[in-house]
């Protein structure tokens, strides 16, 4: 009877601690769609930790994040799990691969294929699990998110998604719009690029400066190119203007052939090269000096002489009128 309690123990001792999980019971478990045309989140609040969040900005797939305000995994390494229920026997644990996590704030962001696979996950009834072991004494800690109600979310989610711009300042920010026929005239494609640009300046009133460059190819004379590379990018601002940006808030530049992308060594690189580089940019208003109100003059008691005036003088012989040189500049 020692023996198989010695052997009882032994066993339990060669197990590994219970890890310390945190998560959201489940009668409390809700799902949170939060966005506007550049961003949506699709939220799981974890009690007494933080929140996992689905993130995907406009012109990107999704991202999985896990947020905290405290170090409660610890930094370092963690493996991202879409697991099995324990109400689905015979289905093991889907290893998404490592992650490193930092001590607060968003402790990491997945790849876009490792969202994608937990997000499939999660529709198939299994959770969103990040375990770790930095935390104290090398003891298994682990967030998880359940799957309950995850699919009314979704679609809410995909509704958000729709309403995404094409694209996120980061892609936008620098454009390049081309002249392949070698003219000066704006063709389809370059006026379907500004207007993917202008509706991006339209929803984000904060950009608010644009630098337009253009450029030309080698088959001209110097002076022709440049002026080539000028009426380029005129055109491309006369656009913007038109369509209600500023024109005090352009620069326009025009570089002739100094610039090329690839070799003016064939047609296709000289389509390349004729070309104008569009850069848009947040610049924050330079603010002016409050200029503050003078001081108005204190009115003078009645009878008494204005201020900055001598007190009159009794009458005297009359003064010669004399001249002053004005003052050296």
């Amino acid at each position: 009877m020692r023996q198989r309690y010695l052997a009882l123990l032994s066993m339990f001792a060669s197990l590994p601690a219970v890890a310390l999980t945190f998560q959201t019971r489940v009668e409390n478990v809700e799902w949170k769609v939060e966005g506007d045309q550049f961003e949506c989140r699709l939220i799981q609040p974890v009690a007494d930790f933080g929140t996992g969040e689905f993130v995907r900005r406009a012109g990107e797939q999704a991202t999985f994040q896990l947020r905290s305000s405290a170090s409660l995994l610890g930094a370092g390494s963690a493996t991202l799990l879409a697991a099995a229920a324990p109400w689905q026997p015979g289905r093991g644990d889907i290893n998404l691969g490592a992650v490193r996590l930092a001590r607060n704030g968003v402790l990491f962001t997945s790849s876009q294929g490792q969202a994608s696979r937990l997000i499939n996950g999660l529709m198939d009834g299994r959770s969103t699990v990040v375990r770790s072991y930095a935390g104290e004494a090398g003891r298994a800690m682990e967030v998880r998110l359940l799957p309950v109600k995850f699919n009314k979310a979704w679609g809410d989610y995909q509704v958000c998604a729709a309403k995404l711009l094409p694209m996120n300042f980061d892609q936008i920010r620098q454009a390049r719009v081309g002249f392949p026929g070698g003219g000066i005239d704006l063709d389809a494609d370059a006026r379907a690029r500004l207007e993917v640009i202008m509706d991006f300046i339209k929803a984000d009133p904060t950009v608010n400066q644009i630098e337009i460059d253009g450029h030309s190819d080698n088959s001209g004379n110097r002076l022709t190119n440049r002026d080539l590379s000028r009426r380029r990018a005129l055109a491309v601002m006369e656009y913007f203007k038109a369509n209600g940006f500023p024109e005090g808030q352009m620069t326009v530049r025009f570089h002739g052939e100094r610039y090329p992308l690839a070799a003016n060594n064939n047609a296709a690189n000289r389509a390349r090269n004729r070309r104008v580089n569009i850069t848009l940019d947040r610049v924050a208003p330079v603010e002016k000096p409050v200029e503050k109100a003078a001081d108005k003059p204190v009115a003078p008691a009645p009878g008494a002489p204005a201020a900055g005036t001598a007190p009159a003088q009794p009458a005297t012989a009359p003064q010669t009128a004399t001249s002053k040189a004005p003052a050296k500049l």
